[in-house]
C-alpha cells in the first residue's frame, strides 16, 4: 500500500460506505465467534440505514472517524463518553474501529486508534475503554500494541442466540 491514510470526521454521505466496512468487518472478525447464518444474514443497506439513523439521533456526542486511502473508506472508529454504568466514568470508550479486511496490517487501524487517543486526551478524557470478545485474539493483539490491558472486568455479550465472553480493556490517557 503506497497511498497514504487519512482520517477524517465522518460526514452523512459516509453511511454507505462506514456500513461496508463494519459488515465486512463482522464478518472476518467474528467468523467462527458468531453464528454463521447471523453474519450472513447482515445486509450493507440495513447497516447504512442504521448508521444514518444513528448519525441524525446521537445523543452521546460518539465522534465518529473514517479513514481514507486513495479517496475510499476503508476503516471506520466511532468513541465517546464511557458507557459503563449509570455514573459517569471520566473515561472515553472506543465503540467500534473496523477497517475493510483487505485492509488489515497496512495501517488503517493504527490511523484510526492514533486519532482517536489523541482526539480524547484533547477533550480530557484520562483514560481510554473498549469492549472486545475474550477469543479474538487479532484484536486482542491489536488493542495491546495500541496500549490497551485488561482491566478485570468481563461481562457476557448475547448475539444471535449464543453468548459470547467480553473482556473490557482499558489505556491512560496522558495530556
Amino acid at each position: 500500500m503506497t497511498d497514504a491514510v487519512r482520517v477524517r470526521d465522518m460526514v452523512v454521505a459516509d453511511c454507505e460506505a462506514v456500513a461496508e466496512v463494519r459488515v465486512h468487518g463482522w464478518r472476518f472478525a467474528y467468523e467462527g465467534l458468531i453464528p454463521a447464518w447471523y453474519l450472513a444474514a447482515m445486509t450493507v443497506e440495513a447497516d447504512a440505514e442504521t448508521r444514518r439513523k444513528h448519525f441524525a439521533q446521537d445523543s452521546t456526542r460518539a465522534v465518529n472517524l473514517v479513514a481514507e486511502r486513495g479517496g475510499s473508506v476503508v476503516g471506520w472508529a466511532c468513541y465517546g463518553p464511557c458507557r459503563d454504568g449509570q455514573a459517569p466514568t471520566g473515561a472515553a470508550e472506543l465503540y467500534a474501529l473496523y477497517a475493510r479486511p483487505d485492509q488489515l496490517s497496512t495501517g488503517v487501524g493504527r490511523a484510526l486508534m492514533a486519532e482517536a487517543v489523541s482526539r480524547a486526551t484533547a477533550e480530557g478524557y484520562g483514560a481510554m475503554r473498549l469492549w472486545v470478545l475474550k477469543d479474538n485474539a487479532r484484536a486482542r493483539r491489536f488493542y495491546e500494541r495500541a496500549g490497551f490491558a485488561p482491566d478485570g472486568a468481563e461481562e457476557p455479550w448475547h448475539v444471535a442466540g449464543t453468548t459470547v465472553p467480553e473482556v473490557r480493556c482499558t489505556r491512560r490517557l496522558t495530556p
